[in-house]
């Protein structure tokens, strides 16, 4: 395994990648959510990369327009299907005997390439996609998200402790369960990342950290039962202990093998 970096154009600006090569015919193309620049967060993403590398599969991250190293301007995730077509062909031209090229993208990484219907790409992992509309950042969690925390703590005896000798606001517990009870419509986003993936013919899997308010939020509005879903319990979004790395390393190699 070798890493290199290159640059590539996408409609006249220079955008920079690095690619950790290897001699497999299966290779990894890594979508970077948010801002955040193809290290990823604590270089979570080129750690990965390595990792995936090291087992015989080329991967490539890339810095989207006005992102990191790379030209031009951030036009957001929902505009970002030029950038991930022009680095799927740098990765071709730089790779030329991949042959199946799979994509990875966590929150609104997953949901661009939705938006996108896949386009290009032979397999999909697709991690906690972001469904949020672009105003509600800061909105209160889905009450399936809720749920799940007020779960957690009826099974955490320190928190019983604290209801028992009335360190817990009761009001506030109210509100809370009272919102548990709600069920939320799915934004339309939700529905335009719907519509996408239903264009894809090729195998996905669609990852979800059990810990994450934005994976929480995804399924709430997504099909409980459908049999591409895969949930890490006690994962966070960035699935940053030890266990949830190994489990989400498993998966992504287990895509590069799907058919």
């Amino acid at each position: 395994m070798s890493r290199r970096h290159f640059a590539f154009d996408c409609l006249g600006s220079t955008l920079a990648a690095t690619l950790d090569d290897a001699p497999g015919v299966a290779g990894l193309l890594i979508v970077t959510g948010g801002n955040e620049t193809r290290a990823g967060a604590f270089a979570s993403q080129a750690n990965l990369a390595a990792l995936i590398a090291a087992t015989g599969h080329p991967v490539l991250r890339f810095d989207r327009r006005g992102v990191g190293d790379s030209e031009g301007v951030n036009m957001g995730f929902r505009h970002s299907a030029e950038d991930i077509a022009a680095a799927l062909a740098a990765f071709r031209a730089q790779c030329p005997r991949v042959r199946r090229v799979v994509a990875f993208g966590n929150c609104d990484a997953a949901s661009a390439l939705m938006l996108m219907g896949g386009a290009g790409f032979q397999g999909l992992v697709l991690s906690n996609p972001w469904t949020y509309e672009d105003d509600q950042a800061d909105a209160q969690p889905p009450p399936s998200a809720i749920r799940a925390r007020y779960a957690a703590k009826l099974r955490n005896p320190r928190e019983l402790l604290r209801l028992l000798t009335g360190k817990v606001s009761l009001a506030k517990l109210a509100r809370g369960l009272f919102s548990a009870t709600k069920r939320s419509a799915p934004s339309g986003l939700a529905g335009a990342m719907a519509t996408g993936l239903a264009r894809f013919a090729g195998p996905v899997r669609i990852l979800i950290a059990e810990r994450d308010r934005t994976g929480q939020a995804f399924l709430a509005g997504w099909n409980a039962h459908d049999p591409r879903l895969r949930r890490c319990a006690g994962a966070d979004h960035a699935y940053s202990d030890d266990g949830s790395r190994e489990w989400l390393v498993d998966e992504v190699l287990a895509a590069l093998t799907d058919e």
